[in-house]
C-alpha cells in the first residue's frame, strides 16, 4: 500500500509540471490550413496520472506537427484553477485554437468566455465542456462504453449482486457510461445493483479503500463494473486479498495492464477506445478551424456526427466506437491494431 501511494505521489509530481513541445515539421496540410502561415495550438488537459493521456497527446503532437502546427500542452495536476489559469495563459500566447481535456466540466466558463471574445475555436476533448460555447466536441461514444461493460458480464453472469466503482461524477462521460450501464441491466431482472461509489479524481487507492470497506460489511459481489481498469485494479487487489475467486470484474481503456490481466482471467474484459484515431482527428479539426473559424466538420465512414446540448447550444459532436475486449478478441483487437504488443500483453517483465 505505502508503495502504490509513493508512485501515486510521484506521478502527480510529474503531472504538475508544464509539458510542451514547439518541434516543426514540413506542412502537409488541407486547403483549410495552408491558409495560415504559422498555427499555434493550445492543448490544456487535467493529468497525466491516468495510462493512456500522455499517448493521446503524443499523438495528437505528432499529427499536428506534420500537419505543420505548433503545440503547447499544459498539465493542470488535477486543479480546477490552475486549468483555468493555463488556459488564460494559452490565450495570452496567441494560440489559434484551443483543445481542452476539461477537469470538471461547468468550471470554465468564464475563461472561455474570454476565448470567445478573441474569436479563438474551442475544441472539447474526450470530456464534454458544460454551459460554454464550444465548437466542437470529440470523443468515444461513452454510453456505447457503459452497454459493453455491462453487457459482458450480464451475458456471463444473468443473475445476482452487482457493485459499480465508477469514476467521479464530474466527467460527463462517466455519467453517459452510467446511463448506458442501466439500459442494459434494467433488461436483467435477476440482476441487483446493490451498491453504486462515484471516486473521486479516479484515485485508485480510494477505489481500493472502498472496495474493501464494502468487503467489510460482509456483503459479496458476483460482479463489478468499474469505471476504467486502474480502478478495476484496485478492486482486483481488494478482491484477491480478500479471498474472493470468480468475481467478474470489467473496465474500460485497454490499458496494458488490464489486457496482461485479461489473457490470465484476472478480469474479464476492458472496452478498447480508438485513441490514435480520436488524436489525429482531433488534431486535423484544430488545424482545420485554425484556419478557418466558420469550419464545419462533415464526419466520416469511421466517426458519428451529430450533435450534444452542453448547457450552451448544440454542440457539433464527433463520436468514435468503442469496441469490447475479452480474452477471445484480444490478439485481433489490441494487438493486430498496434495499441500494444503481444510480448507486452503475454510476456511482460
Amino acid at each position: 500500500m505505502k508503495q502504490n501511494i509513493t508512485f501515486s505521489i510521484f506521478l502527480f509530481m510529474c503531472s504538475i509540471a508544464f509539458f510542451s513541445c514547439s518541434r516543426r515539421k514540413p506542412a502537409q496540410t488541407p486547403a483549410a490550413v495552408q491558409k495560415q502561415p504559422h498555427i499555434l495550438i493550445g492543448f490544456s488537459i487535467d493529468t497525466f496520472i491516468i495510462e493512456r493521456w500522455q499517448r493521446d497527446v503524443d499523438i495528437f503532437i505528432d499529427t499536428a506537427e506534420n500537419l505543420g502546427a505548433e503545440v503547447i500542452v499544459q498539465t493542470s495536476g488535477n486543479s480546477v484553477a490552475v486549468q483555468n489559469s493555463q488556459i488564460k495563459y494559452l490565450l495570452d500566447k496567441g494560440v489559434d485554437v484551443l483543445v481542452i481535456v476539461p477537469k470538471e466540466a461547468s468550471t470554465l466558463t468564464e475563461t472561455l468566455r474570454l476565448a470567445h471574445q478573441r474569436n479563438i475555436p474551442v475544441i472539447s476533448y474526450d470530456r464534454l465542456i458544460k454551459d460554454s460555447d464550444i465548437s466542437l466536441y470529440i470523443t468515444i461514444d461513452s454510453q456505447k462504453v457503459g452497454e459493453f461493460m455491462a453487457q459482458k458480464l450480464a451475458d456471463l453472469r444473468p443473475r445476482g449482486k452487482y457493485l459499480c466503482m465508477y469514476g467521479p461524477r464530474e466527467d460527463n462521460n462517466m455519467l453517459m457510461a452510467t446511463t448506458g450501464v442501466n439500459r442494459v441491466l434494467a433488461k436483467y431482472p435477476d440482476i441487483k445493483i446493490i451498491k453504486e461509489y462515484y471516486v473521486d479524481n479516479w484515485n485508485f487507492d480510494l477505489a481500493y479503500q472502498k472496495m474493501n470497506e464494502f468487503l467489510d460489511t460482509g456483503l459479496r459481489p458476483d460482479a463489478v463494473i468499474c469505471g476504467n481498469d486502474a480502478v478495476a485494479e484496485s478492486v482486483i487487489r481488494s478482491l484477491g486479498e480478500n479471498g474472493l475467486e470468480g468475481v467478474l470484474v470489467s473496465g474500460q481503456d485497454a490499458d496494458i495492464a488490464a489486457c496482461q490481466r485479461i489473457v490470465t482471467g484476472k478480469q474479464t474484459m476492458t472496452v478498447y477506445k480508438p485513441i490514435t484515431v480520436l488524436a489525429k482527428k482531433a488534431a486535423k479539426y484544430a488545424c482545420a478551424f485554425a484556419g478557418n473559424r466558420n469550419f464545419v466538420p462533415e464526419g466520416g465512414d469511421d466517426e458519428t456526427l451529430t450533435t450534444m446540448n452542453n448547457g450552451y447550444r448544440d454542440v457539433p459532436t464527433i463520436l468514435l466506437k468503442p469496441v469490447s475486449v475479452t480474452k477471445k478478441n484480444i490478439d485481433t483487437v489490441i494487438i493486430a491494431s498496434g495499441f500494444h504488443t503481444h510480448d507486452e500483453v503475454y510476456e511482460p517483465d
